[in-house]
């Protein structure tokens, strides 16, 4: 801004001898006595002005009172720029209480001075950026003569302080008293209007800048290009930009923070580059941007180079920019180098400890998360509710509820449970802990419920499947005058499916989409996983296509959901049709995506494909490679499935149960016993795994289809846990193959007791005492059965031919083309004889 301007009054003759220390020097300043001529009183004048001025650009604001107030001793005539020149040094350094001094000084003169308009305006500007906005305020309402610096005071405070609408409410008065705003005033205005989001009003601004040729400054392009980068309007940022003759480092930044604030990260990576190639050095504004674009891309090769940027031009990890390159490293998962960053910053505030913090839950480390909590209060940091949402969110993931009640009281005792945040943090932590109870008291005691809280505790109901306290709140909060979102909505319909009640689930789907509320793509995916997994498959499909109609376009959750569907109808066109998408909108190579398409093709018979998609995974992950041993498994190519499992042992992937249960199934359907015993026992012996009941279940499989009954047998009886009756009753299929009729005996009677009303199990036992011949035994059991009113579940199968799927159910003549079927059997059967 351009300096006020004032002419220098002459005034009574005077004379001085006084030593002043210097403001750039060790050595004193010496103002000589003078003779009493006006002329030497005005050189003196001067000399003692030009003096303070100087040491109040210099920052000596102490050392240029003492002058003015040796002055003042001397009862000699102060004039009101020497007060004007401290109050601006009092300006520079935030003086407040300094400027407060020389204001009543200036009161103490009377209305000559305190009635100047440079003194006024002064005092305003004073106050303004040292925040005071009362006085500010009051002082600016009371000028007599306001001019564009004071309305340039008064409009720069009130957008620092938040009050945009008043700000540009006084941009718009200004103009209208007749001042033109300049090049100061207006990026304050494009301030405001970045901040409120007024796209409209900020390309009036525009249109003013045009008008008045501000338009080739470059503080100005740089606040166009900032709001409208807040905007959300990029391409009018870009064209400001691309339009500038002379861009600063300024500029730069607007452009790339502009693109990074609105997701467009490849774009802001891009003028990163751009800047860097047109030489213009990047200051630590630059590097903290692309690196949060880098963090939201996770491109950690783009992340490196630019904290290699950041060590080169010599940056200190400040608060800022180390936080930003913390915030890098935690985002792509490189823990350890974000604690290497954490370490030799300089400057650790509560914004950075919440940050490393956060970087240890993400990747899972509760422990040092907390150990970091507590090195954190060592360093006399108090926790803040960020702080303590992630307490909290450690013991929810945890199920720690101890340490979760710890974090609970720590907010009682400093007042934070009100807010809304942690209060949400709380409710979730104690759903998490299994205490539903708990979270809803604190949810009651809450008194100003955001609509966050209320889906948290609606989240929290849904996930154990409370369908109808979850539904109670949903119309409890309307009644509250808190109109629930999407988030809202899918709660519910998730609580529904969590308790099977798909047919509510599909009704409030539907009654949302009435009204007028559209569904997410979280809506979608919860409503085809609910599908899938309880068995409606082909509405499932039916809503995932439905889905995509909608313009909603799927994730990885809802394809793998598609493709399970997909395998549970043995569908393989769908399957195909599912693959082909995932390709073209390159999710085929995500590992749930890959998983359930090996396992697809698999259980759709078509292993050469499955194997495909194996081979073109790029990297190593134990889900995909236990579906390949599990598509071995079911093709009965134990060979194939062991060299799966030898390779994942070389490629340093520790396996899982589901490895171990895929392995010694394939073991078991080709007789391979030695070699399933060898890997049952160094499941516990190498990898530290207890083995589970179906572990167990897979090696009596094992062992009984090689005829090895009475090891079998001895194995379930020195297991640590009671044999199931899918367990036993494989046993019991076994030894009717062996005829064991007297371990059918003992086992039977063990069997019936587990499960007294599945039919399978009593015509397991009836087909074992058929195959030895004891009639008598069989005709008792056929009896038993029609006693308890079982009758033997029918066989099915199914066939699809083109869009449809046929199905096939043992004894039931009611498809349409039974007849032409049955002709074409016979035909078939007939040429069978004719050929043998």
């Amino acid at each position: 801004m351009a300096s006020l301007p004032f002419t220098t009054p002459k005034f009574s003759h005077f004379k001085l001898s006084k030593t002043i220390k210097s403001f750039n020097s060790n050595e004193p300043i010496h103002l000589t006595q003078l003779n009493g001529t006006t002329r030497n009183h005005h050189t003196l004048y001067k000399s003692y002005f030009h003096t303070i001025s100087s040491l109040c650009k210099d920052g000596e604001i102490q050392q240029a009172v003492d002058l003015l107030t040796e002055m003042d001793s001397k009862n000699l005539s102060v004039g009101p720029e020497i007060y004007g020149e401290i109050l601006q040094g009092c300006v520079y350094e935030r003086d407040l209480f300094t400027g407060q001094q020389i204001h009543a000084q200036v009161l103490k003169h009377g209305a000559f001075f305190a009635r100047n308009e440079y003194i006024e305006t002064k005092l305003v500007i004073f106050y303004a950026k040292c925040g005071a906005f009362d006085v500010a305020n009051n002082l600016f309402s009371r000028l007599r003569v306001k001019n564009v610096f004071s309305w340039a005071a008064i409009i720069g405070l009130k957008c620092r302080i938040g009050l945009n609408e008043e700000a540009l409410m006084g941009f718009s008065e200004m103009q209208e008293n007749g001042f033109l705003p300049d090049n100061f005033v207006v990026p304050n205005a494009l301030k405001a209007c970045g901040a409120l989001l007024w796209l409209g009003y900020g390309k009036g601004v525009h249109g003013h800048v045009v008008k008045v040729g501000f338009d080739g400054c470059v503080f100005v392009a740089s606040s166009l290009i900032d709001m409208y980068g807040k905007c959300g309007a990029l391409e009018d940022a870009r064209k400001v930009f691309d339009a500038m003759i002379e861009r600063n480092v300024i500029a730069w930044n607007s452009m790339i923070v502009g693109y990074m604030q609105n997701g467009m990260n490849e774009q802001a990576i891009g003028v990163f580059h751009e800047m860097r190639m047109e030489g213009v050095e990047p200051s630590q504004v630059s590097i903290s941007s692309f690196l949060s674009a880098s963090a939201n891309l996770g491109a950690i090769g783009e992340g490196k180079q630019g904290h290699a940027i950041a060590v080169l031009h010599g940056f200190e990890l400040d608060s800022i920019l180390g936080s930003s390159v913390l915030n890098f490293y935690s985002k792509v998962g490189l823990i350890d180098d974000a604690n290497l960053v954490f370490d030799k910053m300089l400057e650790k505030d509560v914004v950075t400890w919440n940050l490393i913090i956060s970087s240890y839950l993400q990747s899972g480390l509760i422990d040092k998360a907390l150990d970091m909590c507590h090195l954190m209060r060592s360093e006399n940091l108090r926790f803040d509710c960020v702080t303590l949402s992630s307490i909290l969110t450690a013991a929810a993931n945890s199920s720690n509820i101890k340490l979760g009640k710890e974090g609970h009281c720590y907010c009682i005792r400093n007042s934070l449970q009100s807010d809304v945040v942690v209060a949400s943090s709380i409710v979730d932590m104690y759903a998490k802990c299994g205490r539903i109870d708990y979270a809803g008291h604190v949810f009651s005691s809450t008194n100003n419920k955001d609509i966050i809280l209320w889906n948290t505790l609606l989240a929290a109901y849904a996930n154990v499947g409370h369908s109808g306290e979850a539904l109670k709140l949903f119309y409890q909060m309307q009644l509250e005058s808190v109109p629930p979102n999407v988030a809202s909505w899918n709660s519910v319909i998730l609580g529904f499916i969590r308790n099977s009640q798909l047919n509510e689930a599909k009704e409030f789907f539907s009654q949302m989409q009435l009204l007028g509320v559209h569904p997410n793509l979280i809506t979608w995916t919860t409503l085809i996983t609910g599908l899938s997994h309880n068995g409606f498959h082909d509405e499932a499909l039916q809503v995932f296509q439905e889905m995509q109609e909608s313009g909603i376009k799927p994730n990885t959750v809802s394809i793998s959901s598609a493709l399970s569907a997909c395998t549970n109808v043995t569908s393989l066109q769908h399957g195909r049709a599912i693959h082909g998408y995932a390709i073209r909108h390159d999710l085929g190579s995500q590992i749930s995506v890959s998983t359930a398409l090996v396992d697809m093709y698999a259980k759709c018979g078509c292993l050469s494909r499955a194997k495909r998609v194996f081979d073109h995974i790029s990297s190593n992950e134990l889900p995909v490679y236990n579906a390949m041993i599990s598509a071995y498994a079911l093709h009965g190519q134990a060979g194939e499935a062991l060299a799966v499992y030898k390779n994942l042992k070389e490629a340093g992937i520790e396996p899982d149960g589901i490895t171990f249960t895929s392995v010694l199934s394939a073991c078991s359907h080709t007789g391979l016993v030695n070699e399933g015993l060898e890997i049952f026992i160094e499941m516990a012996s190498k990898h530290h795994l207890s083995p589970s009941m179906e572990h167990y279940g897979c090696v009596v499989s094992l062992l009984s289809r090689s005829g090895r009954l009475d090891e079998a047998f001895r194995l379930i009886l020195t297991m640590p846990f009671e044999p199931d009756a899918h367990i036993i009753g494989q046993l019991i299929a076994k030894c009717r193959e062996h005829n064991e009729i007297e371990l059918v005996e003992h086992l039977s009677k063990y069997l019936l007791e587990l499960e007294p009303d599945n039919s399978g199990n009593y015509v397991a036992i009836s087909n074992a005492y058929a195959t030895a011949g004891r009639w008598d035994d069989v005709s008792e059991i056929r009896d038993l059965m029609k006693e308890k009113g079982l009758k033997k579940s029918p066989g099915c199968s199914w066939i699809q031919i083109g869009e449809k799927l046929h199905s096939f159910i043992a004894g039931d003549g009611s498809h349409p083309n039974t007849e032409d079927i049955q002709a074409t059997l016979a035909l078939l059967g007939i040429d069978m004889k004719s050929s043998a």
